[in-house]
């Protein structure tokens, strides 16, 4: 059942005690063998990640995010020698991202911009090496976009792609609460094994413990897997501060589904198993845009979007509400009607206690921030037995957050 609206939940009770030396600075030496706390019915217990399969009945459906990380950091230098960090948030012309990523000699995007006071004019120039080719990249600040500022790069030339450009000389934007420079080894770590459409400025680190050993093993048992794109930004990070979570914006996040993925779930009943948070929200966002399209069949791909408060909102007007399987269906007929082998879409969904799940019946996840929109996401799913499972993993020696172990929630 879904309860109140959660505008007036207070973030402070989604508070636990997290020291530093909890949290995960480097990944294990081998992904997999990471531990894994084990939420099944309301019971507690723990075994390692390469047992995972083992505890996926045969037959489930098993939804992953395919996205990857990008390069996003680029520094420039000022002829004052001061330092500009430009660290790129979606694109913005062009706006679509294999598009952008694509493009030659110049591209603009949203970015947020560290040492911003020392930049109050100007362009900004580093020389780039692609290849055998020596190019000078610019950078100039247009103004505010949203949350960051839109800046144009240009560098000028019909052969390189703005791919190559990042892929020379951006940096790995790993977590800031990991406190330590990225290293080459990040690269590779801080990507998961199928990762495929670049995007992301953040990893969808529930991924991470995945190795082909993993995914082997889940094949020979029948699990049939599926992919989804959410390209995860900044906003991943933002910590909650008002006091009620009804305060909170939610950034945007992009998101892109296969007809293929549709009929994958309908095929299973409307129901999976998610790996990741990310994964959660494209699969609950489907839904909400699946009721979109049920009421306003004409709505233009464009306007494809699901505001932050809209399940509360939804559930709150309707006593008759759509059945998973009609909001799949729905979405099905309308990318037909368009002729649209993805369904393209932005989502700014809140998940927190008193959402109703219409999808995901279990959850593959790693433990989170304290105070987070990702804790309370995880609460709605298992209810108030998130501080027993949290109590549990910090009395055993968990390791937590992005580089850290890992857990399977089956309510």
């Amino acid at each position: 059942m879904l309860h109140d609206a959660p505008q007036h939940l207070r973030i402070a009770d989604y508070n636990y005690p997290l020291p530093d030396e909890r949290i995960a600075k480097y990944p294990k030496a081998q992904r997999d063998e990471s531990k894994l706390l084990i939420y099944r019915h309301g019971e507690v217990s723990e075994g390692c990640f390469c047992d995972l399969p083992s505890l996926v009945p045969a037959g489930e459906l098993m939804v992953f995010n395919n996205t990857k990380v990008i390069q996003a950091r680029l520094h420039f230098h000022k002829a004052t020698g001061a330092l500009i960090e430009v660290f790129c948030l979606e694109p913005h012309t062009p706006h679509d991202y294999q598009v952008n990523f694509a493009t030659t000699r110049r591209v603009t995007w949203t970015c947020l911009i560290g040492n911003l006071k020392k930049w109050k004019e100007g362009r900004l120039e580093q020389p780039v090496q692609v290849g055998h080719r020596t190019l000078l990249l610019t950078a100039e600040r247009l103004g505010l976009s949203g949350t960051g500022h839109e800046v144009v790069f240009d560098w000028g030339d019909d052969g390189v792609t703005f791919a190559d450009i990042l892929d020379a000389i951006g940096e790995l934007p790993i977590p800031p609460y990991l406190n330590r420079d990225t290293e080459e080894a990040d690269k590779t770590t801080y990507q998961t094994v199928y990762s495929k459409v670049k995007g992301s400025v953040a990893a969808p680190t529930a991924g991470l413990h995945f190795t082909q050993r993993v995914l082997d093993a889940l094949d020979a048992r029948g699990v049939e897997r599926n992919e989804i794109t959410l390209h995860v930004g900044a906003g991943t990070f933002k910590p909650v501060k008002s006091e009620e979570i009804g305060g909170h914006t939610m950034h945007a996040e992009w998101v892109a589904v296969r007809r293929e993925s549709v009929a994958a779930l309908l095929a299973h009943g409307g129901h999976c198993t998610a790996v990741g948070t990310t994964s959660v929200r494209t699969l609950e966002s489907l839904y909400y845009l699946g009721v979109l399209v049920h009421s306003n069949p004409q709505l233009a791909p464009d306007d494809l979007h699901v505001p932050q408060w809209m399940p509360y909102e939804y559930a709150a007007r309707h006593d008759a509400k759509l059945t998973t399987c009609e909001a799949l269906q729905a979405v099905q007929h309308y990318m037909d009607a368009h002729a649209l082998p993805v369904l393209h879409a932005s989502t700014q969904i809140i998940i927190a206690p008193g959402y109703d799940y219409h999808i995901v019946r279990a959850i593959v996840t790693n433990f989170h921030q304290p105070q987070s929109t990702l804790l309370l996401l995880v609460s709605a799913f298992v209810g108030d037995d998130w501080r027993r499972i949290y109590r549990y993993a910090l009395d055993h020696d968990f390791r937590f957050l992005s580089y850290g172990d890992s857990s399977i929630l089956i309510p």
